[in-house]
């Protein structure tokens, strides 16, 4: 495996969302939360470093809104097509790693 499996978990959902449509940061972590019933959710301060690292690799693309009428901007990401060709080929890998892992698990081979 390559990679600590939780990062590897929290960009393909991160790209899983994007991969819908173009949202901001606070609706990607309410959607990823939402998605997988509460499976899954970031903690305060995790999804941002993220979307900066899926930034910097070109899988997403961020843009700053107009601002509001509160004075603020927010960014707007949306997936690459880089990003949807990773999300693809790493979930793919991924899943094919965890059913090894659960083969293993559930194996009778273990129970002596």
């Amino acid at each position: 495996m390559q990679g600590s499996l939780g990062k590897r978990i929290n960009e393909l959902l991160v790209l899983a969302v994007l991969d819908r449509g173009p949202a901001h940061g606070y609706q990607i972590a309410l959607s990823v939360e939402e998605s997988t019933d509460g499976a899954f959710s970031f903690q305060h301060g995790t999804l941002y470093p993220i979307l900066h690292r899926l930034e910097s690799t070109g899988h997403v693309k961020g843009e700053w809104d107009e601002e509001t009428g509160r004075g603020r901007r927010k960014k707007t990401y949306s997936i690459t097509s880089a990003g949807q060709a990773f999300l693809k080929a790493d979930s793919d890998q991924l899943e094919s790693e965890l059913r090894a892992l659960f083969g293993l698990l559930r194996s009778d081979a273990g129970a002596a």
